[in-house]
């Protein structure tokens, strides 16, 4: 199945009503989601909420935006369209974000990539004989090509392919861009919940924060500056943005990768969409898909009101697809024996 070229909804104007529309009128049905949770290298723990339990069926490993989590709306949408293909799917709920504080003196950001590595090596081992796609959005859509990028072609066979949606690539700028105009909203949003989480953590571990993460930051930039930097090992904000920033790791990716984003996307200025796809024309394994319109996360599509079409999760499904009936339409043309090598080297890897 192939994904008609998307229309924006006639009926979501503009790019802040794409970006809010799925947080205040989609209405998920509930999925027969189960959480797993796994203790960490470090003492701490990740959760994961599962759908699909099948042992050879493909699976797809997916991160979450800044704060979000099982709640969120595009998170449960790509989940049900797994489910919907017969699919299992794991979304990796980043520390923190799960509703329980995490038990280090640390939380998450958008260049922290060993979680991702664990739970990937973790999956691929416990489902042998599955295909695997990864999935990121927004802030997970930066870590997912940042770890693309690390790691090149050092990627378990069972990987096939991956997809970033809406990614904020240059951390800097999209900082910047944030805290202006309207999209303030958004800014003040998430800073609500980092706040609450610092003064979580300095009741926990108070030599971890300096009593400055206790103030109440106007800026993610500030904040960033003042709580993420120090509790992850950069030296400030501008370290952290340089250091983890996908768009200075794009060359290194060598898995087949959809990159789709907005150009009217209120999270960071249209002009670094331009300098991600310079990049991309010289990495043949980067799939540029960057629309017009869509908001952040948004890419609400359909003629009518009350039946609505979510673009991004079918496109991200249908690019998956279509990679795994060329890989079955190799392995259909190889000679028996080697199809059948393949198949076992993929499953001891």
């Amino acid at each position: 199945m192939s994904t008609s070229p998307y229309v924006p909804a006639w009926w979501v104007p503009g790019p802040h009503l794409q970006t809010l529309w799925g947080k205040l009128f989609r209405r998920t049905p509930a999925l027969p989601a189960r959480r797993v949770r796994w203790e960490t290298p470090d003492g701490d723990f990740l959760d994961l909420w599962r759908v699909g339990s099948s042992d050879d069926a493909p699976r797809i490993l997916l991160l979450h935006g800044l704060e979000g989590g099982v709640r969120s709306h595009y998170a449960r949408g790509i989940l049900g369209e797994a489910l919907r293909r017969g699919w299992g799917a794991d979304l990796l709920v980043f520390r923190s974000c799960g509703g329980e504080i995490n038990l280090k003196p640390r939380f998450y950001h958008s260049g922290e990539t060993a979680d991702l590595s664990f739970a990937l090596d973790k999956l691929t081992g416990e489902f042998p004989g599955s295909t695997f796609f990864l999935a990121g959005v927004s802030l997970g859509g930066n870590v997912l090509l940042k770890f693309l990028g690390e790691r090149g072609e050092n990627m378990p066979p069972q990987v096939l392919a991956a997809a970033a949606v809406s990614v904020p690539y240059d951390l800097a700028r999209s900082s910047r861009h944030i805290d202006r105009g309207f999209s303030r909203v958004y800014q003040a949003h998430f800073l609500r919940s980092l706040h609450r989480k610092a003064r979580l953590k300095h009741a926990s571990f108070p030599d971890s924060l300096p009593a400055s993460a206790l103030i109440r930051e106007r800026t993610l930039y500030a904040f960033d500056d003042t709580v993420t930097a120090p509790l992850h090992g950069f030296a400030d904000a501008d370290d952290y943005y340089t250091r983890s920033s996908s768009i200075s790791w794009l060359a290194g990716i060598r898995l087949p990768t959809l990159l789709l984003s907005a150009v009217d996307d209120p999270f960071l200025p249209g002009d670094v969409l331009e300098d991600v796809r310079e990049r991309a024309r010289h990495n043949p394994a980067l799939h540029v898909e960057f629309v017009e319109h869509g908001g952040h996360v948004g890419f609400v599509g359909g003629r009518i009101p009350w039946r609505p079409v979510y673009y991004a999760e079918q496109r991200m499904a249908d690019y998956f697809a279509a990679r795994l009936a060329s890989q079955r339409e190799d392995e259909d043309n190889m000679i028996p024996e080697n199809a059948e090598a393949l198949k076992r080297r993929r499953r001891s890897s």
